[in-house]
């Protein structure tokens, strides 16, 4: 048996909390690959935010010995919005385990997954796990499978993560079913970078997967996209503790460490090869990931302006899917615009840098970008409103449409038509996979979709409905910009595009929280929410009003009449030359997106 056809490499896809870091780690207790001292729940997510959420965020490579066969595992996340993740585990296999909750069925992730391994040309080997949950109906999910995936039910394995039950099987089905890699081993080198993360003390670690030739210690690598040249100072394997080997052959995946300093030279998608012989074509790499949601990223002290770039350096070789560029706020002062692949992205991307390297962040309310069709027949892009031309001038504005599925329980469908609708959703399709179960396509904006569409999916079905989206482009609407006024001042991180439909409500709203928030000046603070020159939402925060006529005692009225004529022009005085103060938390309490 060569060494080539002893490989096999797989990745676990599945939608959120069905059980793929569970599998995970009675894979690695089966195959020995931990000592059972060490062994603890979702062993390979290692990140502090990971085991808090109970969810998967990054990829996670290992390599297991089972039965004289040496399966590489990359362990992927299930959200929706880490889809990309996905897409770059699965280019470095050659097979999938789809997990199934057999409690659950078929959820819309689970599709989406499903698809993109399909489009792969991976193999499938499907699995229904928690068959040991009172609920778990397995007979039904596999005949369900069966349907809509066109995998037979006979050929889906019913396991049980937590127990250990089947475990062994899906190892026994992974090397059965799942085909060995394809290489040549006397070819010139060419290796896939499908990950990477920076160590401060070591550089860049690169996880890569070998497709040609071999990668050896001490040889002079060059980076084919980058076109940097660096010696490879440790080549390994990870069993999961980092073990470093003398090479890597073909079809074999672990990390490589070059002493790379310099982030943006190994890249996801980035091919390696060997300086003195190089390969005469990169590997296809990936495609890059269209941002859809945006925010401003600003550091609450403005001296941690460098240190929230060199942060962004780092996360982005972390992950690639997100994107960055400066921007300048009256309010704010400087800071990054960013993209997302959607909202729990952002919230995460936020949540590492305040965690990961000690910074104080204040993000703007989340919003999408948006085309805009001038008079003069001029077509811009635009991801901040506060960038948005005069009204007078815009023919019309577009806005991203996402093709929503919702897979929910039958009892639910008449709530979550009503909450699709309320967005201006415009239904596809609706087709029962079950008698229990419904699928519905939907034509959603993705404005509509960023603020809490997913919290409020969530809590009319009692958490169980799932949600997948994809872009299909743009379409034209009936929106305006909505500016917050302070004191007369245009606040540009208050400014958002909303439907004019909602504008008034949005601005009520907005002007309602703000008062509450904004402390009170020595002068009246009008609140305003406008759409171009018309008002359309006031509040006002009241001064403080020293008693100027408490040291009156009797006397004519004129005497207390004059005292307050000169309090009053010098308030009015006051408020033409004072600024409104305000604390940047008020910031962050009004663009929070959970009230």
């Amino acid at each position: 048996m060569s060494e080539l056809t002893r490989i096999r490499n797989i990745s676990i896809i599945a939608h959120i909390d069905h059980g793929k870091s569970t599998l995970a780690d009675r894979m690695l207790e089966i195959c020995g690959a931990v000592d059972p001292r060490d062994m603890r729940e979702q062993y390979l997510d290692s990140m502090e935010l990971e085991r808090e959420r109970g969810i998967t965020i990054k990829l996670q490579s290992v390599r297991l010995n089972h039965d004289d066969h040496i399966i590489n595992l990359i362990d992927t996340p299930g959200h929706v919005d880490f889809g990309y993740e996905v897409s770059r585990s699965l280019a470095a296999c050659e097979g999938v385990i789809l997990v199934v909750d057999a409690s659950q069925g078929i959820e819309a992730q689970t599709l989406a997954n499903c698809y993109l391994a399909l489009e792969k040309d991976l193999e499938i080997v499907a699995v229904l796990n928690k068959i040991d949950l009172p609920a778990a109906d397995p007979d039904t999910y596999a005949a369900e499978i069966e349907s809509v995936l066109g995998i037979a039910a006979e050929d889906i394995l019913r396991i049980s993560a937590k127990t250990g039950e089947g475990v062994v099987d899906v190892l026994d089905a992974v090397v059965d079913r799942i085909p060995a890699p394809v290489g040549e081993p006397d070819g010139r080198t060419q290796a896939l970078i499908f990950d990477s993360h920076f160590d401060q003390y070591r550089g860049v670690v690169s996880s890569v997967r070998v497709v040609n030739g071999h990668l050896r210690t001490d040889t002079r690598l060059r980076f084919m996209q980058a076109g940097a040249t660096h010696e490879a100072i440790e080549i390994g394997v990870r069993t999961p503790e980092n073990s470093p080997v003398d090479a890597l052959g073909p079809g074999e995946v672990g990390y490589l460490i070059a002493g790379i300093k310099d982030v943006g030279e190994a890249r996801s998608g980035e091919t390696v090869t060997e300086a003195s012989a190089p390969a005469s074509e990169a590997l296809s790499g990936y495609l890059e990931p269209k941002p859809m949601v945006f925010c401003g990223l600003y550091p609450v002290e403005g001296d941690e302006f460098e240190d929230l770039r060199d942060a962004l350096l780092k996360m982005r070789l972390n992950d690639s899917s997100f994107s960055y560029e400066p921007e300048t706020s009256g309010a704010l002062g400087f800071g990054f615009r960013c993209g997302f692949l959607g909202l729990l992205h952002m919230e995460i991307i936020r949540e590492r840098l305040e965690r990961e390297h000690d910074l104080s962040l204040i993000a703007t309310a989340p919003s999408v970008e948006y085309r805009v069709l001038l008079e003069s027949g001029e077509e811009n892009e635009i991801d901040n409103p506060a960038e948005l031309p005069d009204p007078s001038g815009v023919v019309e504005i577009s806005e991203p449409i996402l093709a929503c599925t919702l897979i929910t329980p039958s009892e639910y469908v008449g709530t979550l038509m009503d909450l699709c609708q309320s967005r201006r959703g415009e239904m596809m399709k609706m087709e029962y996979l079950s008698p229990e179960r419904v699928e519905l396509q939907y034509r959603l904006p993705l404005a509509e979709v960023v603020l809490d569409f997913f919290d409020q999916m969530k809590s009319r079905t009692q958490g169980y409905a799932s949600l997948d989206y994809d872009p299909v482009g743009y379409a034209a609407g009936d929106l305006v910009k909505v500016e917050i006024l302070l004191n007369n001042e245009p606040v540009d991180a208050f400014c958002t595009i909303v439907h004019r439909d909602s504008s008034e409500a949005y601005g009520k709203r907005m002007t309602e929280k703000l008062r509450e928030i904004i402390p009170r000046q020595q002068f009246d603070v009008p609140i305003q929410a406008a759409i171009g020159a018309r008002i359309i939402s006031r509040q006002t925060v009241r001064a403080y009003r020293k008693d100027v006529t408490a040291k009156l005692y009797g006397g004519d009225i004129t005497r207390k009449r004059k005292l307050l004529e000169k309090q009053k022009a010098g308030k009015k005085k006051m408020k033409s030359l004072g600024s409104v103060e305000i604390p940047s938390d008020a910031f962050i309490k009004a663009l929070r997106l959970d009230d």
